[in-house]
């Protein structure tokens, strides 16, 4: 009778070195819900492996301590001869070609006395499905279960599960566990590991965490995966184990009864086959635990065990653990490799730890190891990502110096880091110097492209895609998608009759997201008819065509206001079979409510609904809109009421447009009820405020408007134009000069420039206050003409008149730069601004200036700011020269003369008011 396997033993326990177990904490409490610092991960000590040498094993045969390299690869029968069977397996394994393979293999049965191995079986089974011989496989496999009686075993299944699940076929790989059932062969510890492998590296994580659980209790049940043979090719390359397994294993093996025998893996591979299934399936307590039953079992792990454990804890923000195993496995006497630091480093890359990174970099040259590949990668993504130009430069030298070159993949991350730091020189040194004549991949020259599409630089990118690509630089369908959507975001539509005649001449025919690509760039940019025509020639080459594609079509239909033909574009969607989804519905119903025919929006929501589709905030927001064209507010309100039965309740936009209606309706009440939910909750954006500014404008509500518009400039909402606009218009109608300016400056300081409708209201306010309609009709003459330096000087005139003398004497030192060229309005208000300021000396200058150029006018105003400078500075000539100027009893100088004073006075300058009366 079979004894059966230990039992594990209790969570908590460890086998010493006596072999007693001793009583330690629980495994729970090694790994925490939530990591916690790095000094709780405290992991038992063994004593380390002993050496890997043929005296620390049970005694062999003398040939299996020798290197198998001494023999030939090609040796003479008699060589054969007399080699014994584990000799013949290596020599049979280190074959480079199948097929010398499979003459060895003839060869070795050819030899007298030769016993069938089923060794030797797995091995050529493993060449022939590498290679993907079928049919010479499939006469393998009958010749070893018929020809030589020798039933397939467990090392001739794992090698042929393993190699067909390398080459792409894990289905027909798994089949082979129906057939070991079929058989009666349970699956060894190489074999469950092998299984296991395969639906993990599948993302068949519970399934294989049911099969390693089946095996370790003793178990062997294949139902829970349901391999059922129509889901393999009939014709593929396992047609012959299907058949035996569906119409004759069946009929006479009879099922595998169960074992029921506990096992524990023993092999080191197999723990970490676990490991790394855990760690993927984000079980990091059960990694932690198997790694604890490894240590208890003494199995001694490796270096594969511990860069399993620190990428399971590290991919999964337990950095501090991550750490902590490094330190043990240095502990144990296990050098870390590269691949160990490469994965700390992407580890902390993912963290976005740059300096985690750049540390275990450094720490490869320090450890005497060579960087590899993977680690250049890492590195130079992370430092790409974070624009740090300087320290990739320094990557890519050393790169260089290492004798190797950029990783292909790199050179596209490389790249974008150049384009969107706008360093497109460098961008073309590296391009020149690790792309011409390489062998990059059309995916990558792609992703170059793409980077250069993003910022618009359709000429760049263009340049990528004809440069010479060498010998056998071809171009994928890919890099012809890129170029589509390049054309696209630039709006170079002129350019994509050429790119599709280069496709076409180059052999390659449009794919799916070609059309696609050139549907949505012809409906986004205006051209319904082309997107329309490329749809209709999408259908005819084959392809299935998409709600999406259909959608971004009748969008553009939408947006030009072609409602027949973007109804028959939904019905033709409807007659092929494509349903809407919500998407079209929503332009449908979006595009009748802008024209307010309400019954036909009604209409296409009973469709949607009859198909299923719940309609969504847009589409409720859409029907508001189109009762708000008609001025049905209740119905719209209706609406707006079942929207607070939606998750979110309404959204701003469908508020604004009730908020609108009321607006345009005069019900402040109910206006007021909106606005007041939309600030307590804080959903109140710029167009919520400028519709109560302007309802309460027009009520003529001016001081509830003011507040208003003094809640928006204090709220940060104004960010563009048309809302400083709004509130502009508020102030003025209070005839406010000084929150006029203020207002204007604060636009000036966010970069935003004034546009015609902002200075025709700084016109009003100043002809509402005591300016010098003179002035004021000069400066609005050189704002229509258009003259250079007209804008400045309006702001310098305005600032001047509210008092803001600081700012706007910065703005006449802009104005009077040498390089800039200003007309005689620019220099009167220079000067004006000069004189009210105090400034008498520049005044002075300026006026000399003005002198020379002949810029000088009898200007009533000009005068008077002059006669004041004298008065200042006590110069009674220059006073009585200019009296002289004067005609005191003229009627418009009276006026001007009053204004100026008002002015001093408003601004402050007492004494220049004062001089000002004397003088008069």
């Amino acid at each position: 009778m079979t004894p059966a396997a230990p039992c594990r033993p209790a969570t908590g326990t460890a086998v010493t070195n006596a072999g007693k177990p001793t009583t330690a904490g629980s495994h729970a409490n090694l790994l925490p819900t939530s990591p916690s610092a790095a000094s709780s991960l405290h992991l038992p000590r063994l004593p380390p492996p002993p050496p890997l040498s043929c005296s620390n094993h049970a005694p062999v045969h003398a040939a299996t301590c020798r290197n198998p390299t001494t023999a030939t690869l090609y040796p003479s029968d008699d060589s054969l001869s007399s080699m014994s069977p584990r000799e013949q397996t290596t020599l049979l394994s280190r074959q480079r070609h199948w097929r010398r393979a499979h003459d060895l293999f003839d060869r070795l049965r050819a030899l007298p006395g030769y016993a069938p191995n089923p060794v030797h079986y797995s091995v050529i089974l493993r060449h022939l499905a590498r290679a993907r011989r079928w049919p010479e496989l499939r006469r393998v496999w009958l010749r070893m279960s018929r020809d030589d009686a020798l039933p397939p075993s467990n090392p001739a299944y794992a090698a042929l599960a393993d190699a067909l699940a390398k080459a792409g076929l894990p289905q027909e790989s798994l089949l082979l566990l129906l057939d070991m059932r079929a058989r009666g062969v349970a699956p060894d510890e190489v074999s469950m590991n092998t299984f296991v492998r395969i639906l993990k590296n599948n993302g068949r994580y519970s399934d294989a965490l049911i099969l390693f659980n089946n095996w370790c209790d003793g178990r062997f049940d294949v139902e829970f995966l349901h391999l059922e043979h129509r889901k393999v090719d009939f014709h593929g390359p396992m047609k012959f184990l299907l058949d035996d397994i569906f119409h004759e294993i069946f009929d006479s093996a009879g099922a595998l009864g169960p074992e029921e025998v506990p096992r524990k893996p023993k092999l080191v591979v197999t723990y970490n086959t676990m490991i790394d299934l855990y760690g993927k399936a984000g079980r990091l307590k059960d990694a932690m635990e198997m790694f604890l039953d490894m240590l208890a079992y003494q199995v001694m792990p490796d270096i594969y065990t511990f860069n399993s454990m620190i990428n399971v804890f590290g991919s999964h923000g337990s950095i501090d653990e991550a750490e902590v195993l490094l330190a043990n496995m240095v502990v144990r006497g296990i050098t870390p490799d590269i691949r160990t630091y490469n994965v700390l480093m992407t580890v902390f890359a993912s963290a976005g730890d740059v300096e985690g990174v750049l540390r275990y970099y450094r720490q490869i040259a320090r450890t005497g190891l060579l960087a590899d590949a993977v680690s250049y990668r890492i590195i130079l993504q992370t430092l790409c990502e974070r624009k740090m130009v300087h320290e990739a430069e320094d990557v890519i030298e050393g790169i260089m110096k290492s004798g190797t070159s950029v990783h292909e993949q790199s050179i596209p991350v490389v790249m974008k880091m150049y384009i969107d730091q706008g360093l497109l020189d460098k961008a073309n040194v590296f391009f020149e110097r690790h792309c011409r004549g390489e062998d990059v991949s059309s995916r990558n020259f792609a992703a170059i492209i793409d980077a250069f599409a993003e910022r618009c630089l359709w000429e760049e990118a263009e340049h990528i895609f004809h440069c010479d690509r060498g010998a056998g630089g071809k171009k994928d369908i890919v890099e012809y998608n890129v170029m589509v959507k390049t054309y696209g975001l630039a709006k170079r539509y002129d350019r994509i009759t050429s790119l599709l005649e280069n496709m076409k001449g180059s052999g390659i025919s449009p794919d799916e997201c070609t059309y696609n690509s050139l549907i949505q760039m012809f409906s986004t940019g205006g051209f319904p008819l082309r997107a329309k025509k490329l749809l209709r020639k999408m259908k005819d080459t084959g392809f299935k065509t998409a709600c999406e594609t259909y959608s971004a079509v009748i969008r553009s239909y939408s947006h030009n206001s072609l409602v027949s033909e973007a109804i028959d574009l939904y019905n033709e969607m409807k007659a092929l079979g494509v349903e809407p989804n919500v998407v079209v519905y929503g332009l449908l119903i979006d595009m009748f409510s802008e024209t307010g025919q309400v019954d036909k929006a009604l209409h296409y929501i009973n469709l949607m609904e009859e198909s299923g589709i719940v309609p969504n905030h847009i589409i409720f927001t859409s029907i508001i809109k189109a009762y708000s064209k008609v001025n049905c507010w209740k119905e719209a309100h209706d609406f707006y009421a079942m929207m607070w039965n939606m998750h979110g309740g309404p959204d701003i936009i469908a508020s604004n447009t009730m908020l609108n209606l009321y607006a345009k309706l005069g019900m402040v009440i109910e206006a007021k009820a909106i606005f007041d939910s939309l600030t307590i909750n804080n959903q109140a954006d710029d167009v919520s405020y400028i519709t109560m500014m302007f309802l309460y404008k027009n009520m003529g509500l001016l001081s509830e408007s003011i507040k208003i518009a003094r809640e928006l400039q204090d709220s940060g909402l104004l960010s563009d134009c048309a809302a400083y606009n709004a509130v502009m218009a508020c102030y003025v109608a209070k005839g406010n000069l000084r929150e006029c300016a203020e207002l204007v400056q604060k636009m000036v300081e966010n970069n935003i420039s004034p546009d015609a409708s902002m200075f025709r209201m700084i016109f009003s306010a100043m002809n509402k206050v005591n300016a010098s309609s003179e002035e004021v009709l000069q400066l609005e003459s050189a704002y229509n003409d258009g003259r250079s330096s007209a804008k400045h000087a309006i702001l310098a005139f305005l600032f001047s008149m509210a008092g803001m003398h600081t700012t706007a004497l910065n703005i006449c030192e802009q104005l009077l730069k040498p390089e800039l060229i200003i007309d005689p309005c620019a220099y009167n208000v220079a000067f004006k601004v000069y004189a009210s300021c105090g400034e008498v000396d520049k005044a002075f200058s300026l006026f000399m200036q003005m002198h020379a150029l002949g810029l000088i006018k009898p200007e009533t105003v000009t005068y008077i700011h002059l006669s004041a400078c004298y008065g200042i500075s006590g110069m009674s000539e220059g006073m009585r020269r200019i009296n002289g100027l004067l005609a005191y009893r003229n009627s418009e100088f009276s006026k001007s003369l009053h204004n100026a004073l008002v002015s001093y006075r408003e601004s402050g300058n007492d004494n220049l008011a004062a001089q000002l009366v004397k003088k008069c």
